[in-house]
């Protein structure tokens, strides 16, 4: 196998996938990668959980494909970790909760997505009605995944 990309190839990668993107707010979709990534490497997250971070929503925004991150130079954790992250059409919460439990080192990276997700500074400059559905669904998630014991 080739050496895993470095975590900054990692960054430039990711960043070059999401180019143009933007999220709910209209700021620069990067800036959530970066804030899940730091947000892992706060809160003790290795290499792979810090790559794997850069790269949560790639799959599930196609930004990249299944078939690249399966060929991607990453550790197979780190490619675990990416694929238990990303959703699945039609999938139910908690069977999607019950995939990032079941994989070591991906709840790491989900907590730091939750926690930018419902930043309050993040969501008060949605409407009303969306900040109010996403809080809630944050909210759920984080139960189901056992965060707020």
């Amino acid at each position: 196998m080739t050496a895993p990309l470095t975590l900054a190839a990692v960054e430039a990668l990711a960043r070059a996938a999401h180019e143009g993107q933007t999220d709910k707010a209209g700021r620069p979709y990067a800036e959530h990668l970066a804030a899940v990534a730091e947000g892992v490497r706060a809160r003790g997250g290795d290499a792979e959980q810090i790559a794997a971070a850069w790269l949560h929503d790639a799959v599930e925004d196609d930004a990249l494909s299944r078939a690249w991150l399966a060929g991607a130079a990453l550790t197979p954790r780190t490619k675990a970790i990416v694929d238990a992250v990303t959703k699945r059409p039609g999938e139910e919460p908690a069977s999607y909760a019950r995939r990032v439990l079941d994989t070591p080192g991906a709840l790491l990276v989900k907590e730091a997505d939750l926690a930018h997700n419902a930043d309050p500074e993040r969501l008060a400059v949605l409407d009303e009605a969306t900040r109010k559905r996403l809080t809630e669904k944050y909210a759920g998630m984080r139960a189901l995944l056992g965060l707020d014991a």
